[in-house]
């Protein structure tokens, strides 16, 4: 019976001559670490029927799963020399570059936190909040009240929201 350990050793002993064979099929490192992965994935759940010889099997998975992907993949993407624009800014310079925000925003409770990035980030109004968090006008403000009340009381969050961020007159 085949067991977790002989898998592991299976996979330290074989992976780079896997991936190697995986590269070959195709030609793009990064797609063929996932072809690989899938693949192994695909082998652990029928590692208990697999025979004493895993190789044909796992080559198999590969050669599939590899076939099954080039079928599927879309072909209207066209490779070119340069991106086109994105028509955005850099989220990060929006925000003024300040990781501090994100981590400020990290402390509060997942409800409040998502009614001041609505309210503050996106400037939605509280009804068009309510109804993407499924609650009603008031618990939206109520959120966001004591979300901000939370802030005020750290000074590194009080600079972060005195510095460029919308008054409460939602």
């Amino acid at each position: 019976m085949r067991d977790r350990a002989d898998f592991e050793r299976y996979v330290r002993q074989r992976s780079g001559r896997l991936l190697r064979t995986a590269y070959l099929l195709c030609r793009d490192w990064g797609t063929a670490e996932d072809l690989l992965q899938t693949a192994l994935a695909r082998a652990w759940l029928a590692w208990q029927r697999v025979g004493e010889h895993p190789d044909p099997y796992v080559y198999r998975i590969l050669a599939n799963t590899h076939a099954n992907w080039w079928r599927r993949r879309w072909r209207g993407e066209v490779p070119t020399e340069t991106l086109p624009d994105s028509g955005g800014g850099d989220p990060a310079a929006e925000m003024g570059g300040r990781d501090e925000v994100r981590v400020i925003l990290a402390a509060l409770p997942a409800r409040q936190r998502a009614v001041l990035v609505l309210r503050y980030f996106a400037d939605l109004p509280d009804a068009q909040i309510a109804e993407i968090l499924g609650c009603s006008v008031a618990t939206v403000r109520s959120q966001a009240g004591r979300a901000l009340a939370k802030l005020r009381v750290d000074p590194a969050a009080r600079a972060a929201i005195t510095s460029g961020s919308r008054t409460d007159d939602h």
